[in-house]
């Protein structure tokens, strides 16, 4: 079968490819020939013989069957190539239709595995729906118990706010209240309610609202936090002084909502603070008050006493009248430490460096140290151990309180031998050197005393008749402060029961002799009418006699009132004014004639106090000032300067002070110079200015820190923010401050407790001026 499918199929082919006609003309050649192969087969099977006739019929019979035969041939080949044809596409047509359901039927598969995968989320999601609701119904739940927790924190919040009895409310950004605890209501007048939606214009006076509205737009123009004091009035009337804190605070998102204010009734502390500064006052009042009272009796000893002296008498009334003189300066020197001390507390303390002749102040400490020591039956020597500076700029006063106050207390604990006074000098760079040594053959200090002896308030206890605990303590420390004033040391040396050795040692420039000339003035011949205002009868006695003395005639008046009527300017050569009188001051008795005369004489201001700037007496009217009690010396001064004097003139005034140190000096007192010389030659000055920075950075912390311990007077606390401070300091060189930090952190010190307030200032006020010093030095470099 399959044989005879290949053979037509052979045929087929055949005919396609030859063509009908060429096929046709083959298929009848080779019928012809089948036919005559046939019959002579046939016949030779037959008769045995083949006959031409035979072939002829042969040929014949192919002819005329041949049509018929490629006729049907040619029927069936067609039907069958076109039967074929569809066949081939309806094949190609299955073909098709078999790819196209594979690939329906891989759609179905990823169908059927997508719907699967669906059902498998929609049961997952349905599982998760189930458990979102249970989720949802607990975080409901949560919702709902966290609400409640939260009413009642803030139900608990709201009473604690309204329980406080600070003013606490609320300000939107336009100013507006938003809210208020009930200490507010109070204040205001007004329910919560009826706050909100006002203005502080609505609530508070203008004077009030004025000051509040201001320092809302500070908080709103800074965006910062600020505090502020501020009276504020109740409905009742009462006044209570508030401390006020505003604060912005903001949304999420930052927006800008509006501020917090807070407001704490500090009326006592106000009237603390106020009962202080009334007592320190008060204090300042008295201290003047009683100097001037006691300077008074005093200064008529003293001028009385030099003027006796001046006359003939015996040598016993000498004697007795040299103890009188020298008493009287004592006692002087006394109120000055007294005055210093007090000085000291309100931080007012200066010193006025003006030419000095070195010399002549030496000269005049011996003179009254040997007095001091004749009257005890001790010896005094001064030894100069080489040549002194002739002139110097230097604050005589404070020097010489110093030295005498060094002096007094070598003479007080020494019972027999004597006191030696040293002096030498170095002269470098238009700068003296000055040593002053004050060696004493008296009881001595105990070793462990001598730390504290310059502590205020300290008295150094002996066993032996408790000579060391004479005194009041005040002296040595106002000496060492008024030494250190002068960039200058005070050092001490001794051995029990064999004397003690004090060593001042100051740095003062020279001064040109000319300088001193001006204000040293020979006394001149002229006699002069003078007037005088005076109040106390012994001044008026002592200072009559001097003048009169020296020839000159004087007119008194003992209130400002009779300086006024009594005064005729062309009658008078010179004013002396004390500046305390019973009904009012000098110098509104020279600002009275100064604005009713074109011409006067020149008016002189008599002080109790001591004198240092005469510039406050220039400028309220004063030509000259001089102190009580009068010298000789000091008026004749006066009387010279003014003896050819024209009321056209300008005012004589003394030339202004001169520094006291140098740059170099400045920076050796402030700053370690060696420790910062060895840390900028290694790391350079970059790493030095980073520190600083730093240390800036740091120390209102710690100022911070420090203030509140010392309102709470903790002992632990303050000592270790001075610790921090003092490391601080020294990391950079800061050797003042580092040395104010280390007695504020040694609180074995003796009268610490009398002194820290002392210290801590002085850190606080000086470590930005020393900082700003460093800066300078480093730039230098």
């Amino acid at each position: 079968m399959k044989t005879i499918k290949s053979l037509a199929q052979y045929y087929v082919d055949l005919l396609v490819k030859l063509g009908i006609l060429r096929f046709s003309i083959l298929l009848a050649l080779a019928l012809i020939s089948l036919a005559v192969v046939v019959q002579v087969a046939i016949t030779l099977f037959l008769s045995g013989h083949v006959d031409n006739i035979d072939i002829v019929r042969s040929v014949f019979f192919g002819l005329v069957i041949t049509p018929w035969a490629v006729y049907f041939l040619s029927v069936v080949v067609d039907q069958l190539e076109e039967s074929r044809q569809r066949l081939s596409k309806l094949v190609a047509k299955l073909k098709v239709m078999r790819s196209r359901d594979l690939e329906l039927n891989q759609e179905l598969q990823l169908n059927i595995e997508k719907l699967n995968q669906e059902i498998e989320e929609r049961i997952k999601a349905e599982e998760g729906r189930e458990e979102a609701m249970k989720d949802l119904e607990n975080e409901v739940y949560q919702r709902e118990r966290t609400q409640v927790e939260l009413a009642e924190r803030t139900a608990l919040l709201r009473s604690f706010i309204d329980a406080s009895p600070d003013l606490i409310y609320y300000r939107n950004a336009e100013g507006v209240f938003s809210g208020c605890n009930r200490a507010m209501e109070e204040l205001t007048g007004k329910k919560e309610s009826q706050l909100v939606g006002l203005t502080p214009w609505d609530v508070y006076t203008k004077e009030v609202a004025q000051q509040v509205v201001e320092t809302d737009d500070a908080v709103f123009a800074d965006n910062q936090a600020i505090t502020y004091e501020q009276w504020l009035e109740y409905p009742d009337g009462r006044k209570i002084y508030f401390e006020l804190r505003k604060v912005p605070f903001y949304s999420k998102e930052g927006r800008h909502l509006g501020l917090v204010g807070f407001g704490r009734d500090i009326t006592e502390r106000k009237r603390h603070e106020e009962s202080l500064e009334k007592a320190s006052r008060d204090k300042t009042t008295f201290i003047s008050t009683i100097s001037h009272e006691l300077r008074t009796p005093l200064n008529g000893i003293v001028g009385l006493s030099r003027m006796l002296l001046d006359t003939p008498m015996t040598d016993e009334q000498r004697h007795h009248m040299q103890t009188i003189n020298v008493s009287a300066i004592t006692l002087g020197n006394i109120f000055n430490d007294i005055i210093d001390m007090d000085k000291f507390d309100r931080r007012k303390l200066e010193l006025y460096p003006a030419p000095l002749n070195f010399e002549d102040f030496i000269v005049e400490i011996d003179s009254i140290a040997a007095l001091m020591a004749q009257q005890k039956g001790l010896r005094f020597d001064l030894e100069r151990l080489n040549t002194l500076p002739s002139a110097i700029s230097v604050d005589a006063t404070r020097l010489r309180q110093v030295i005498w106050n060094l002096i007094s207390n070598a003479m007080k604990f020494t019972k027999e031998g004597g006191v030696v006074l040293s002096v030498s000098s170095v002269i470098e760079d238009q700068q003296a050197h000055i040593t002053l040594e004050v060696e004493d053959t008296g009881v001595g200090i105990p070793e462990s005393e001598l730390s504290n002896i310059f502590a205020m308030y300290y008295q150094v206890k002996s066993e032996k008749d408790n000579l060391h605990a004479v005194g009041t303590g005040i002296g040595l420390a106002v000496s060492k402060q008024l030494i250190e004033m002068m960039h200058g040391d005070i050092t001490v040396n001794s051995e029990l029961g064999f004397g003690s050795t004090f060593t001042v040692t100051i740095c003062v420039p020279l001064a040109e002799e000319a300088e001193i000339a001006k204000v040293d003035v020979l006394p001149c011949e002229c006699k002069m009418n003078i007037f005088m205002v005076e109040d106390i009868e012994l001044n008026i006695t002592v200072a009559r006699s001097l003048l009169e003395s020296m020839g000159h005639k004087v007119t008194v008046a003992m209130t400002g009132q009779e300086a006024i009527d009594m005064f005729d300017p062309k009658l008078y050569d010179l004013v002396f004014l004390d500046i305390q009188l019973p009904d009012m001051t000098g110098f509104d008795v020279a600002a009275y004639y100064r604005e009713h005369y074109s011409e006067l004489p020149p008016l002189v201001a008599l002080t109790a106090n001591v004198l240092k700037n005469k510039q406050e007496y220039y400028e309220k009217g004063m030509d000259e000032a001089i102190s009580k009690p009068l010298s000789a010396h000091a008026v004749q001064e006066v009387i010279a300067l003014f003896c050819d004097y024209e009321s056209q003139q300008s005012m004589p005034h003394l030339p202004s002070p001169t520094p006291m140190i140098d740059t170099e000096e400045m920076y050796q007192k402030i700053l370690d110079l060696e420790m910062l010389d060895s840390y900028v030659g290694i790391v350079g000055a970059g790493p030095v200015l980073e520190s600083i920075k730093m240390f800036e950075e740091m120390m209102p912390g710690y100022l911070e820190l420090l203030d509140s311990n010392m309102v709470a007077k903790d002992q632990e606390g303050i000592v270790s923010e001075a610790h921090k401070i003092k490391g601080a300091a020294g990391s950079i060189g800061l050797k003042h401050i580092q040395r104010v930090a280390q007695k504020a952190q040694s609180p074995d010190l003796p009268a610490w407790w009398e002194n820290i307030d002392d210290w801590v200032d002085e850190i606080k006020k000086e470590y930005q001026s020393d900082i700003e010093i460093l800066k300078e030095w480093l730039a230098q470099r």
